[in-house]
């Protein structure tokens, strides 16, 4: 098997539950609770048998510290990549959040319709085009082994959208918990969805 053809596999969590200096949507910002500091703990301790060669954050703060936690569990150094991070609030920045502004339309993300986004930000494809050219590069350096990346819902749910649209596995209702794992991998065929227990 060429190198190329050797999979790489990527495990997407969501970071830990995180609380915020206000309650207006900004750029950055969150910090973890005393459960998304749990959360974390456990997510590391989820992945122990996963053999993680690696791990990735998001630059925002809340996965920054979900990583270092998770990370800390697995013996690793913490890599923070950009543009991986949440995508933009857009003409939203500044108001109180409300999911209801995004529910329906990362619910579209998941389904596979990544046409819609948010006014002033990005689109679905935007969000999952800018990811996954990290995510292949993240890819290609690391074939045949298991890469955690730590980022955010709505990437996560871009990146369904991309890869596997309207997938059972997928997180429901566009809702991804806190500390969620998704595992894909990627080889000269593409992404695909992959699995826990098992090696890439």
């Amino acid at each position: 098997m060429s190198d190329v053809h050797c999979p790489a596999r990527i495990i997407v969590a969501r970071h830990g539950e995180a609380e915020y200096e206000t309650p207006e949507m900004n750029a950055a910002g969150g910090s973890l609770t005393t459960l998304g500091r749990a959360q974390a703990r456990d997510l590391g301790e989820r992945l122990r048998p996963e053999k993680v060669a690696a791990v990735i954050s998001s630059e925002l703060s809340r996965a920054v510290q979900t990583a270092e936690i998770a990370a800390g569990v697995l013996g690793l150094p913490v890599r923070v990549r950009e543009r991986i991070a949440e995508f933009p609030a857009g003409d939203f920045l500044g108001r109180p959040y409300d999911q209801a502004y995004f529910r329906a339309m990362v619910t579209a993300w998941r389904a596979g319709d990544l046409s819609s986004g948010v006014p002033g930000g990005e689109t679905g494809r935007e969000t999952a085009d800018r990811v996954l050219a990290v995510l292949d590069d993240v890819a290609d350096q690391f074939r045949g082994e298991t890469v955690l990346v730590v980022t955010h819902g709505g990437v996560i749910l871009a990146l369904w959208g991309a890869i596997a649209p309207g997938s059972a596995a997928a997180p429901e209702d566009g809702d991804v918990p806190n500390g969620a794992v998704y595992p894909f991998e990627s080889d000269a065929d593409g992404w695909r969805v992959g699995a826990l227990g098992s090696s890439a």
